[in-house]
């Protein structure tokens, strides 16, 4: 654990450092990692760790999960930052945990943005690792597959940490104000719906959210002993402007509906606008996201497939990115599917067909398209009379596919928007064709 210096007071240490975890069970979040009978907290409480790589987001404790491995194991722990140091420093730590090592203590070096090495002192450390001189743990934002040198990475394994939940945030938040080495012992005033516009501005992000409370308790109102946060105080500390909403009210849910039924009257101004207004307000992008994947086939489908390609990719690109770099990849989803042809044929056909389905939910699957596998089943007629559409020069054939009572209904009703006016016209020929061979 570090030391303060003689003339370093308390309070000057930003709260985060003040309130790193010492121990496995102050850490907020990584459950599928460190909950009871995980396997990283197995290998920590049974002393066997070995070289890993932690690949995460940022502030979401991969420096302090080595940390606390460190004085879990009794090792002596090195901080090392690929950015300011090349393989001259990288020598130098190994002279000192080859000493450390002939006096019977191990040594973690810890590299933080590991992926910023190159080959060369990546390779350093290799003969280090492979006679157990040190445990090397690095941390990366990149995917190590790519940024990794090949041999370095068979050497080591990896752990996938994960962004850190609201409901986490709002934890450690939480903890921060009545730990002692946090704002325990002051009396602060913060409503819960102000703790969690915290968690959510910070996005995963706990020292992003360790540092905006602390601006916020700083910057409150101070009475004697008490200090009060206000919703002002805290949009002045977040840059952000009466812009708050809670995630789970009435608000949420305007908004999403604003910018869904927008988008649906293919207005890509008021579109942006609405988008613009749950973003800077601290909503998740990938929530934003995923709506924007539904109505991209609720209300464009077919008229313009590539609308759902659009979606999914910046669902991607959130992910990859986060905020606010992402903002500019939803816009771009967001006008696409404003001006894109509306279609809710797809929509409307599988609540069609739902209707049937949880009506007729008995309605046996008919013996012509059935497998056949077993003799049993052939001698049962499973299959028989199974037409197959590949040879035939027209890819048709007039065999029923619906149960005897759905025979004849129809579910997808394609519009003129569009590329579906193309698949109408096509759709109305398959049916021509098939009413002709009916009989056949």
């Amino acid at each position: 654990m570090e030391q303060m210096s003689l003339f370093e007071r308390e309070d000057s240490v930003p709260l985060a450092a003040r309130l790193r975890p010492q121990t496995l069970d102050e850490i907020v979040g990584q459950e599928h990692l460190l909950g009871e009978g995980k396997v990283l907290r197995r290998l920590i409480e049974s002393d066997r760790i070995s070289s890993m790589i932690f690949w995460g987001p940022p502030g979401v404790g991969k420096t302090t999960l080595a940390r606390v491995i460190a004085n879990h194991t009794q090792a002596s722990f090195i901080d090392f930052s690929a950015v300011t140091s090349g393989i001259k420093e990288i020598r130098g730590v190994m002279q000192r945990a080859e000493e450390n090592r002939r006096y019977g203590a191990r040594t973690i070096v810890f590299v933080d943005e590991i992926h910023r090495f190159n080959k060369a002192q990546q390779d350093a450390f290799l003969p280090f690792v492979e006679k157990g001189s040190i445990l090397l743990i690095g941390a990366t934002t990149e995917n190590p597959s790519f940024e990794i040198n090949g041999a370095l990475l068979s050497r080591c394994k990896v752990f996938v940490l994960h962004s850190l939940t609201t409901e986490d945030l709002v934890k450690l938040l939480s903890r921060a104000l009545s730990d002692p080495r946090g704002f325990g012992n002051q009396k602060v005033i913060l409503p819960p719906e102000l703790l969690e516009a915290i968690a959510r501005f910070a996005n995963g992000d706990a020292r992003m959210a360790l540092s905006t409370l602390e601006m916020s308790v700083l910057n409150g109102d101070y009475q004697g002993d008490t200090v009060t946060v206000t919703r002002e105080t805290l949009e002045q500390c977040t840059s952000q402007k009466s812009l708050l909403y809670d995630k789970k009210g009435e608000e949420h849910y305007n908004l999403i509906s604003a910018l869904h039924k927008s988008m649906r009257n293919s207005d890509p101004d008021a579109a942006v606008y609405w988008l613009a207004r749950m973003l800077e307000a601290g909503e998740d992008p990938l929530y934003v996201a995923r709506r924007v994947i539904r109505f991209a086939s609720e209300d464009v489908g077919l008229a313009d497939p590539r609308g759902l390609e659009q979606a999914v990719a910046a669902y991607q690109a959130c992910h990859f990115l986060g905020m606010p770099e992402c903002t500019v990849h939803l816009t771009q989803a967001v006008v696409y599917l404003s001006l894109a042809p509306k279609s809710n044929a797809l929509y409307t056909a599988y609540e069609s067909a739902k209707k049937d389905a949880l009506t007729q939910l008995a309605e046996p699957v008919p013996l012509v398209i059935r497998n056949a596998p077993t003799r049993l089943m052939q001698e049962l007629d499973y299959g028989k009379g199974y037409q197959y559409a590949h040879h035939t020069a027209e890819k048709l054939t007039n065999m029923q596919c619906l149960p005897d009572s759905l025979e004849g209904r129809e579910y997808y009703r394609p519009t003129e928007q569009g590329l579906e006016a193309r698949l109408k016209a096509r759709l109305e020929q398959i049916k021509e064709w098939k009413k002709e061979h009916a009989d056949k």
